[in-house]
């Protein structure tokens, strides 16, 4: 063992447990935990995940300290920063969790080219990665990727993925050095709530979810008005928890079944990412390109009611102001909205998604784009582009009493049971709520007839 230490480069893993880089780094000798404020990704964040990634460095900053080290924060370009912290300390290498994402990828070569101009030429060690299975592991039989995810599913279950890392916090050697700090919180707006951070606040969210929700999981996710999801996506969106960690205690009842084909969602957007970095910010399936799209001053007035869960469709209403308060959207309401913009009220996908980065404290760039095309029709599925949600049935079916609707629209409060989805209907329709803004069953034939312009 070498008494040079390395550097740890935390960037989407956030977290002391289950971390093989650091478990790999901490074999050779000293560490010293670097975290690279990157004005290019911090651009592209808006209030809420920008405060849960401030709040998520303190945290490990916090737990850090308890082991006698600290989180070294600068700020900077990686491809300056890295190498200079790196050659500060004499390090002899600079450990990461593999990061697939486009730009991550660019990014990481950039530092790799860098480091090897140093004196002894550290090198860049990618150990492990965000994911319960690296993109690129799982593919067809001729080695193709795939492009649908129960194919893929079948797949990613036979390939496995390997045991939590043992990685060992306090038989770690850690190495101090000056940092810049860690800036505050933005302002985020009166009544903004957002989860505990840290690999704490990812322990204790586990836990509660597998005491009260895990067993229904398979009927119950699709209920908002149950809460009955594990709120993990911000903890594995920064890395305070691995996909291995909670893969590694399910077991194999229809709840835990149905939760482990979730988390291999993400695994599946981020392969396609992957494979299809255009698809970042660009149409998977390009003759969607052609899309005929509303625009003008009536559509932006249509986007900003949708933004501020003013449509007048209650369970779209509920999805968006949820969103705004929490900086989280129930999965059954994302397909909701999303659809509602693109197809009922004819607006591109992309506008949506990027409203969804700016808000969501979850937000990630393959499961946020690809879900978005999902809904849109524009990506990877294997349903009939047709496929348009129903606003009102859909509020009707899996809020059925009306009470996810009224915990977020409180000038409906006082419509009792499943009538809140229909208040056009009411003797009276409530005061200081919004009529629809579209018809419906108008809208969807429109939409349809858009579709088949593309497909014909």
């Amino acid at each position: 063992m070498t008494e040079a230490p390395s550097v740890v480069w935390f960037r989407r893993d956030l977290r002391l447990r289950d971390h093989a880089a650091l478990l790999t780094a901490a074999q050779q000798g000293p560490v010293l935990a670097l975290f690279v404020l990157d004005d290019v990704l911090l651009r592209t964040a808006g209030g809420p995940r920008t405060a849960w990634l401030r709040r998520s460095l303190r945290a490990l900053d916090a737990d850090l300290r308890e082991h006698g080290g600290g989180l070294v924060v600068r700020r900077g370009r990686p491809a300056d920063v890295v190498p200079a912290t790196a050659a500060e300390v004499g390090a002899s290498a600079v450990h990461v969790s593999a990061d697939f994402t486009p730009y991550g990828a660019r990014r990481d070569t950039a530092v790799e080219t860098a480091l090897a101009g140093l004196p002894g030429s550290p090198g860049l060690v990618r150990t492990g990665s965000p994911y319960a299975v690296a993109p690129g592991r799982v593919v067809r039989g001729d080695g193709a990727p795939y492009q649908v995810f129960t194919p893929f599913y079948r797949s990613w279950l036979d390939h496995g993925w390997r045991r939590p890392a043992e990685s060992d916090p306090a038989a770690t050697t850690w190495v101090a050095a000056p940092g810049d700090g860690i800036p505050d919180d933005p302002e985020l707006g009166d009544g903004t709530t957002l989860p505990e951070p840290g690999e704490a606040g990812a322990a204790a969210a586990w836990a509660r979810f597998r005491e009260e929700g895990l067993a229904g999981y398979d009927t119950d996710r699709d209920r908002p008005d149950h809460d009955a999801t594990s709120r993990m996506s911000p903890h594995l969106k920064i890395g305070t928890v691995h996909p291995r960690t909670l893969l590694a205690d399910l077991g194999h009842s229809t709840g835990e079944d149905a939760y482990r084909r979730q988390l291999a969602w993400r695994d599946f957007y981020a392969a396609v990412l992957h494979f299809w970095p255009r698809s970042a910010h660009g149409y998977f399936r390009r003759a969607f390109e052609s899309m005929e799209y509303d625009t003008g001053a009536e559509a932006q007035q249509r986007f900003r009611a949708w933004q501020e869960g003013r449509t007048g469709f209650p369970y779209v209403d509920a999805g968006m102001r949820q969103l705004l308060a929490e900086g989280w959207m129930h999965n059954r309401l994302r397909m909701l909205v999303a659809s509602f913009l693109v197809k009922d009220l004819h607006l591109e996908w992309t506008l949506g998604a990027r409203h969804f980065m700016d808000h969501l404290v979850d937000g990630d760039l393959a499961n946020n784009q690809h879900g978005w095309q999902w809904a849109a029709g524009t990506g990877t599925d294997a349903a009939p582009y047709f496929r348009v949600f129903n606003p009102i049935t859909q509020g009707e079916k899996f809020d059925p009493q009306g009470d996810y609707v009224r915990r977020w629209v409180p000038e409906l409060r006082d419509v009792p049971g499943k009538a809140v989805h229909r208040p056009w209907d009411l003797p009276q329709h409530p005061v200081g709520y919004p009529h629809p803004l579209v018809d419906h069953a108008e809208e969807r034939r429109e939409a349809l007839r858009r579709l088949s312009a593309v497909q014909s």
